[in-house]
């Protein structure tokens, strides 16, 4: 195989260097298969980061190597690549691609999007299962949390982050500011507590946090759907209908099952809501 792939990504071209670099050895899963996964779900990825500020996490050397975790690329990003501050803002597929050709395994993408940089339009909240409980926990936490959406006119979007655990993001309206989004989140974290406290918890101290799911309220920023988590098994964040949950398992998405799960289904999406009944 040649040092160097060329693809061609809308009207641009992406180069790969080393494209036979196996980056996750028990798959066989090479670098050159990391940029085409991302390439086969690439409206999905797409519509998670586009025109948001977005930090990359690289992983230029394999699973072998370290993470890099960037905002800001030093040298080599092609004109057509947009950045700022706070990270780059994917426009198109092509630079998904070019991201993953520098090893970029996850993307995250802030909950804000152009022109409303100061506006979220996302609530977003991570279910992590403490040592004792695990997925299937997530899901009843999950379920919980479901209802109390609904109660506020608010539609979530489940997918599993790649590990245990499940992210629900839900669309809204971007007329808020930063402190009303991060009160919302906070609301809803102490509401589902308060329902499930055997269950759930909002504990900081991991000590205090017992075999609890951890509902974390207080996150800005998460692996986009679609991203690789750098593992063994190259498990990826997989956006989830409501219905699939109960016979869901995180192991049933990785880079080799993804593409045809996303050929067949599509990505799910919901119009946003309002954050007016949330208190």
């Amino acid at each position: 195989m040649s040092d160097v792939l060329e693809l061609h990504v809308g009207q641009h071209t992406i180069r790969v260097s080393n494209p036979g670099k196996v980056y996750f050895p028990e798959l066989g899963v090479t670098k050159s298969g990391v940029v085409r996964y991302f390439l086969a779900v690439g409206p999905g990825i797409l519509a998670a980061v586009r025109d948001r500020p977005t930090m990359l996490e690289r992983w230029p050397g394999g699973m072998a190597g370290e993470a890099l975790f960037q905002r800001r690329i030093a040298r080599g990003v092609p004109d057509w690549v947009e950045t700022g501050e706070d990270g780059i803002y994917p426009t198109e597929l092509a630079v998904v691609a070019w991201a993953a050709s520098l090893g970029t395994l996850r993307f995250h993408p802030s909950p804000v999007r152009r022109p409303h940089l100061d506006r979220p339009d996302q609530l977003r909240i991570d279910l992590d299962p403490q040592p004792g409980t695990g997925f299937r926990d997530a899901v009843a936490v999950a379920r919980e949390l479901h209802g109390l959406l609904d109660e506020h006119g608010l539609q979530g979007l489940p997918k599993t982050s790649g590990g245990r655990g499940l992210h629900v993001t839900v669309p809204i309206v971007p007329d808020r500011g930063y402190e009303d989004v991060l009160a919302a989140q906070r609301a809803l974290a102490d509401e589902l507590v308060r329902r499930m406290p055997r269950a759930a918890t909002t504990e900081r101290r991991k000590p205090d946090r017992g075999a609890r799911v951890y509902v974390d309220h207080g996150q800005l920023l998460i692996a986009a759907a679609y991203s690789i988590r750098p593992t063994a098994r190259a498990l990826v964040s997989a956006p989830l209908a409501w219905d699939e949950l109960d016979a869901a398992e995180p192991e049933d998405f990785d880079v080799r099952s993804m593409p045809a799960r996303f050929l067949a289904f599509g990505d799910p999406s919901v119009p946003p809501g309002s954050l007016d009944a949330v208190r």
